[in-house]
């Protein structure tokens, strides 16, 4: 009988070293990276998304970035989809994958399998874009309080594309898509799954943030968007809502002041690393570090534990 094969992933908030951590393993073990984050997928969004420059990489092969244009629909299912077809192509070539982890739901559809859900209903989703235009969120999630009490409790006012798609599910299942969640799931056979998270300070993480958003737009972040724009993305493209994107764009094309700008997108980016850190929380099995991935004394703990549970 063949033993498992190692799958690495690595877990923390933005800013917290996740890459510099999976990069200095990687020079270690013989291994490549896979990105699981749901922003670096789309093309032309670079700099704000986190992804790690091209000089930067070290030569360790990073994979599942850049796969599809910013006006594409890109599921958790289309994820899954490909980072398996990687993660066979990969080990076949007997290298270590690290998944550098952003996005918790990414890493469960890989690790968990997925629900069997219907397909999108576009003109469905049509009307119900038609009414969050008009009305506001808040008044779609109102009607999915009213469908599925459990998913509205579960999914932010403003996170428009969840809501609309738990009350798609909703109207062309007839069941609540609560109820739904969990059945028929595939999750990843042959694979030893290794987690470890980053646990850094909370004071320490919110300064790298600040320093970080200040180190982006030097780095030309303004310059990225302004080219978005000539290029034609649409500021409906779903990208365009990533943190930071829509203040940028809104400098640009309305005149508002960069310095109030900067400060908003720490903020917001601080709380979404607060949200990650709530998710990453739920996660069984990780084995936490205490730091930043950026951090000898991480690095070193991460190869100490990687190493142990291979000898076991």
């Amino acid at each position: 009988m063949n033993s498992p094969r190692r799958l690495v992933a690595i877990l923390g908030p933005t800013a917290s070293g996740k890459s510099e951590l999976a990069i200095a393993l990687a020079q270690q073990l013989d291994g490549e990276i896979l990105c699981c984050d749901s922003t670096q997928v789309y093309r032309h969004f670079d700099i704000g998304t986190g992804k790690v420059p091209r000089a930067e990489q070290k030569g360790i092969p990073h994979h599942l970035m850049d796969l599809v244009e910013p006006q594409e629909v890109f599921t958790a299912g289309d994820y899954r989809r490909i980072a398996l077809e990687l993660l066979e192509d990969v080990s076949n070539r007997r290298k270590l994958p690290i998944l550098t982890v952003g996005t918790g739901l990414y890493l469960r559809a890989l690790l968990e399998g997925l629900d069997d859900l219907p397909a999108r209903s576009e003109k469905l989703r049509e009307r119900l874009r038609a009414r969050a235009e008009k009305r506001g969120s808040e008044y779609l999630h109102r009607i999915l309080s009213r469908f599925d009490p459990a998913s509205a409790a579960r999914i932010a006012r403003r996170d428009a594309h969840k809501i609309i798609r738990a009350i798609e599910v909703s109207l062309l299942t007839g069941k609540p898509a609560s109820e739904l969640l969990g059945r028929d799931r595939s999750p990843l056979q042959g694979f030893a799954i290794m987690k470890l998270g980053l646990r850094p300070a909370r004071t320490k993480l919110y300064s790298r943030i600040d320093s970080r958003v200040n180190e982006m737009i030097a780095s030309g972040w303004l310059e990225e968007v302004r080219n978005l724009i000539k290029i034609g993305v649409p500021a409906s493209a779903k990208p365009f809502t990533f943190l930071g994107y829509p203040q940028l764009r809104e400098h640009i094309l309305r005149g508002s002041s960069l310095e109030s700008i900067v400060p908003e997108i720490q903020q917001a980016t601080r709380r979404y690393a607060k949200r990650q850190i709530t998710w990453f929380r739920r996660e069984s099995g990780v084995h936490w570090l205490d730091g930043l991935g950026v951090e000898q004394g991480v690095r070193a703990e991460a190869l100490k534990i990687i190493s142990a549970t291979s000898a076991g």
